[in-house]
């Protein structure tokens, strides 16, 4: 069976339009509070051994109650980013991550 053949019932896997590795912006939403920030670097450097938290940009919400910030990884496949997102989402202080 050639490569682009498709298998009946099947999807056809997703090519990725990510070449790994590349620089890869996380971007996670939580509420403003002690502790926040340290606790995404904490999940970020699990995945990432290699990410230096100098280089999180973070930005308060209009109000004040939520902080955001942007963690950009060196990805090195899919599965390393799947990991992340999951770590992230599962973290209780964080609300969102894009």
């Amino acid at each position: 069976m050639a490569v682009n053949d498709a298998v009946p019932g099947q999807e056809p896997p997703a090519e990725s339009l990510i070449v790994y590795p590349s620089a890869f912006p996380i971007k996670v939403m939580g509420p403003a509070q002690p502790g926040f920030v340290p606790a995404v670097v904490s999940v970020v450097r699990r995945h990432a051994p290699d990410f230096d938290p100098a280089t999180v940009e973070t930005r308060s919400s209009r109000e004040g109650k939520y902080t955001s910030l942007t963690a950009t990884v060196t990805a090195t496949s899919r599965e390393q980013l799947d990991a992340l997102y999951k770590d992230l989402c599962d973290h209780p202080m964080v609300v969102m991550v894009l």
